[in-house]
């Protein structure tokens, strides 16, 4: 196995590391939009509450869950590792890249990965920790199996307890449902109900997407994927749906609950 290891020692296969993981973030995104997107469904966050319990729940999306975390690690400490050694290596030889031959984006990634990794951070211990380890209060709702439409909410007392994160019960003619779960859709909407709140998480979405604009095409570059013919596609793909539209997704999801809550 020295091999390997000299191998993912070198600069690289540091950017080897770098590329993998950063690529699997990228799918991980596209997943965590999707429950995001439950946020906009006029059912007073049941979909939302529902998508989060799947996903702490399910044992194999906990443990791509974990291998995700691992991920998020080692790309941060992969970046600035490797910033490090292309700063001291620059200095040695007196090389200094023109503004000409590369965009901000690219001479920057490692201040826009240490903001993308603090936002993650702060992110995580607001919602994550808190629905994990935290006190969040559960909801009630009472759904019209006939129909399909929500019936009813109530707010459970701040004590109530369950021994799972949620609960169902049908009623005895089988005409609706009752569906109990940890409500962390009022955690979300309390949350950016602060307009600095908002504001952070904006700027937070938008360093990831200058880091992600660069980071997705030069990622397939590190691994080899590298042609005249499908690079402008990959580029394509990294400027239009990784550099804007996911960004920008994310952005809408504060910015609608905060003007929501103001009306």
């Amino acid at each position: 196995m020295s091999w390997l290891t000299q191998t993912l020692s070198s600069s690289i296969g540091k950017k080897l590391v770098m590329a993998l993981t950063g690529l699997f973030l990228c799918t991980f995104l596209i997943v965590h939009l999707v429950g995001n997107l439950q946020v906009f469904r006029p059912d007073d966050g049941l979909a939302f509450n529902s998508y989060t319990v799947f996903m702490t729940t399910n044992p194999f999306i906990k443990t791509i869950s974990w291998g995700l975390y691992t991920m998020i690690l080692l790309h941060a400490i992969g970046g600035i590792h490797l910033a490090y050694i292309n700063r001291q290596a620059r200095g040695r030889v007196g090389y200094k890249r023109s503004d000409n031959q590369s965009s901000w984006a690219s001479r920057n990634m490692a201040i826009l990965g240490i903001v993308v990794f603090l936002f993650i951070v702060v992110h995580m211990a607001n919602f994550w920790y808190t629905y994990n380890f935290g006190e969040v209060p559960f909801k009630k709702y009472t759904v019209d199996l006939t129909e399909g439409r929500l019936l009813e909410t109530e707010i459970m007392p701040q004590d109530y307890r369950l021994s799972t994160k949620l609960e169902e019960r049908l009623s005895d003619d089988g005409t609706s449902k009752t569906v109990i779960v940890k409500d962390l859709y009022a955690r979300v909407e309390a949350t950016f109900t602060n307009p600095l709140v908002v504001l952070f998480y904006v700027l937070g979405v938008a360093a990831l997407a200058y880091h992600l604009a660069h980071g997705f095409w030069s990622a397939f570059q590190t691994v080899g994927l590298n042609h005249p013919k499908y690079t402008p596609l990959i580029q394509g793909i990294g400027f239009w749906i990784f550099g804007i539209i996911i960004p920008a997704a994310f952005a809408v999801m504060p910015l609608y609950i905060f003007f929501r809550q103001m009306m």
